[in-house]
């Protein structure tokens, strides 16, 4: 038999050991017997949850805690009220641990449990209001930044939650829980690399239940111990019984102030054990009925019962006034969650997106401002590149909250210098050059964000966004709606894209409907100077993610740009070119092309209305429909592949709501479906160009 507990190696009693450990921590009765407590709450909580599983009472998935619940309440016990967590989809024991240490009164304790079993249970008076059930529950009120489903997928959010702790001064910690399956994925090894560099205060907690789904820890790792992988990072392992929720704490506590005293990060390893299987399906036919009892010899409940009964803080009959309590805590809550309605279906819309910062006056004033610009010759010239700098300098300036981050972006400036002088004028703890990690980057920027702080991180070009989707999408986009829109993510992905420069299918494409498509994050591609400069600080504070895609071939193009204060709502398109006979809808570098364009068409009689997008999410569809209406034909280009380019989406919209104005069929232009050539002369055949475009408008008159 093997995979069992910890061996103790000291020749000290129970009572000994235990004395020891409540002398060094300084602990209570009233905080040992609040432990056991909770262990046995969190227990009858997870086999109330396979009960109802079982009885198809309860639908979805549900990844149980019970036999880890000392290494949550361990760990947890060991931070301050103001510290922070993230958790897991096994991490129904986090958030209780969590939510109970919170609570200060046995009523603010029943009304926690209750919220968190309404949650499970999908109903509109959980935590979440039902919209992130048992993988996504989260009070990031009180600091737990939520659970995610998605194996690892807090590892890099947590890291980003303690670079914010870091930047702003404080001296909270961040605890971060994971199974022994995420120390396997590139999540946690950037992360860790990044938090030693950065020795920031972030704890990170494996529980290795020794399992993944069906493998055992053994086929997944050379190594025996995950803790001993803290040496590669230059961080100190710990391993410890994940069993005994004193040694957890003791040993979470020694890691907890190194961080909280600038010490930065700490690795440890809970060794313990899951007695349900990694999900209700599982039969756990991979593990012996042997090794499994083995391991219940060890319960968390009964170690803590018998080490406080050893040094008389509890007596047998405290411990059954103890499980006649928690029954009715139980039954309270399945009475609370019985009670609570289902979510109305109004609400799933709901959540979202942040609400937004700018109304009708800002659209007018900004309309004021284009004007402006158009007619007043005296305005100063620009490029792209200097506006986009302007932004993020007024913005650093107006809110020291706001801080950029990315690869090669201090001496350097980032892709093609758009950030260059910030590192000088603002300083290392403005300006982060980070190592190439792009999830760890967009994982830190969504924890950051979630913390406080307003990032703008850089990935140097869009085609390696998809490395960060996870993180972005997943973790940054969807936060607000599965945490029942409790919280902000206010934070900036700036990019690059499209072709031009011949260097090929890994640095040339135009993704932008890969991020159209998720909701919960806004996506904008500006093609002038000055709308660079006002989406770039719309951006920066709007309170949601923004995917901000650049042009690679539009830096140094040169245009008005006011020195005033000024910003561009979003969902406000701009008519760069009013016309009569076409609607040309376009944005970023098209727009420069599809003007050429039009001003040659212009010669042979045909007035192309050119519509810039600018934010493709939101979308104005408004001023596309009244500009249909008049011209009655529609042209999209874009730069992206023909294939689910989002200028598809635009003819949908445009078919849906004002089809009975058009005079004939909508026509796209894009670019080819092949990867981007390297090869000028491929290139150029594979992207739009004026000549394609005025064939597209020729063909939509005649």
């Amino acid at each position: 038999m093997t995979n069992l507990p910890l061996t103790r190696t000291d020749n000290l009693s129970l009572m000994e050991r235990v004395s020891s450990l409540i002398e060094e921590q300084s602990l209570t009765k009233e905080e040992l017997v609040g432990y056991l407590r909770q262990e046995m709450e969190i227990r009858a909580f997870e086999n109330n949850i396979a009960n109802l599983l079982g009885k198809a009472v309860l639908k979805g998935a549900s990844h149980l805690y019970a036999g880890e619940e000392a290494v949550a309440v361990g760990a947890i016990g060991a931070l301050r009220d103001d510290d922070l967590i993230t958790s897991t989809h096994r991490g129904h024991g986090h958030a209780h641990a969590h939510g109970d240490k919170a609570a200060k009164t046995p009523e603010a304790r029943q009304d926690h449990f209750n919220k968190m079993m309404a949650e499970v249970l999908g109903k509109s008076g959980g935590y979440c209001k039902g919209k992130g059930g048992s993988m996504h529950i989260a009070d990031v009120e009180h600091g737990n930044l939520g659970a995610t489903g998605i194996v690892g997928g807090n590892i890099p959010v947590a890291v980003g939650a303690a670079l914010a702790q870091k930047l702003s001064g404080t001296d909270k910690v961040v605890l971060c829980f994971f199974g022994d399956g995420a120390t396997n994925t590139g999540n946690f090894h950037e992360s860790l690399n990044l938090a030693s560099l950065w020795t920031l205060p972030v704890v990170f907690v494996v529980e290795n239940n020794l399992y993944a789904m069906s493998v055992p820890w053994r086929k997944a790792s050379k190594l025996p111990d995950a803790a001993k992988r803290a040496s590669a990072y230059g961080i100190q392992g710990e391993i410890v019984d994940g069993m005994d929720a004193l040694e957890v704490r003791q040993v979470v506590s020694k890691a907890v102030d190194k961080a909280r005293h600038g010490g930065g990060p700490t690795l440890i390893e809970a060794k313990t054990y899951r007695y349900y299987g990694h999900s209700h399906s599982d039969p756990r036919a991979y593990r012996s009925k042997e090794e499994e009892a083995a391991w219940k010899e060890h319960d968390p409940i009964s170690v803590l019962k018998q080490e406080l009964k050893s040094v008389a803080m509890l007596t047998d009959q405290e411990f059954e006034e103890m499980e006649a309590q928690v029954e009715v805590k139980l039954e309270k809550a399945m009475a609370y969650s019985q009670a609570s309605p289902e979510p109305s279906p109004a609400e799933v819309e709901t959540d979202v997106f942040a609400p937004s910062k700018t109304g009708p006056v800002d659209i007018e004033k900004e309309a004021a401002w284009r004007e402006r610009v158009r007619t007043d010759k005296s305005i100063r010239q620009i490029t792209y590149a200097q506006a986009l700098v302007e932004a993020m300098r007024e913005e650093m300036a107006r809110d020291p909250r706001v801080f950029i981050m990315g690869e090669d972006i201090g001496l350097y400036g980032g892709a093609y210098g758009a950030t260059r002088g910030l590192l000088q004028e603002f300083g290392e703890g403005r300006v982060l050059d980070t190592p190439i990690s792009e999830a760890t980057i967009g994982g830190a920027a969504v924890g950051a964000a979630m913390a406080g702080m307003r990032p703008v991180a850089e990935i140097m070009y869009v085609d390696f966004t998809p490395l960060a989707m996870d993180q972005i999408a997943n973790q940054g986009a969807k936060n607000r709606y599965m945490f029942g829109g409790k919280t902000i993510v206010p934070m900036v992905i700036r990019t690059e894209g499209g072709a031009g420069r011949a260097i090929a299918a890994h640095h040339s494409q135009s993704l932008e409907s890969l991020w159209t498509h998720f909701p919960g994050i806004y996506v904008v591609m500006p093609s002038t100077p000055y709308d660079a400069k006002g989406l770039l600080k719309a951006a920066i504070q709007d309170d949601n993610p923004v995917m901000f895609i650049e042009h690679k071939m539009l830096y140094k193009e040169k245009g008005p740009v006011p020195e005033e204060d000024y910003i561009i709502p979003f969902g406000v398109a701009d008519i760069k070119r009013p016309g009569r006979h076409v609607t040309l809808v376009t944005y970023s570098r098209m727009v420069l092309r599809s003007l050429a364009a039009a001003e040659e068409l212009a010669k042979e009689g045909i007035d192309v209305e050119v519509i810039d997008l600018r934010s493709l999410k939101p979308l104005d569809i408004h001023t596309i429909v009244e500009s249909v209406k008049k011209t009655g034909r529609l042209v999209g280009v874009t730069e992206a592949y023909e294939n689910t380019s989002f200028i598809n989406e635009v003819l949908v919209q445009v078919n849906e709501k004002a089809f009975d104005w058009l005079d004939a069929p909508m026509i796209r232009v894009a670019s080819a479906n092949v990867p981007v050539p390297r090869a000028e002369v491929l290139e150029d055949v594979a992207i739009p160009n004026e000549q394609r475009i005025m064939a597209a408008c020729r063909k939509a008159v005649s």
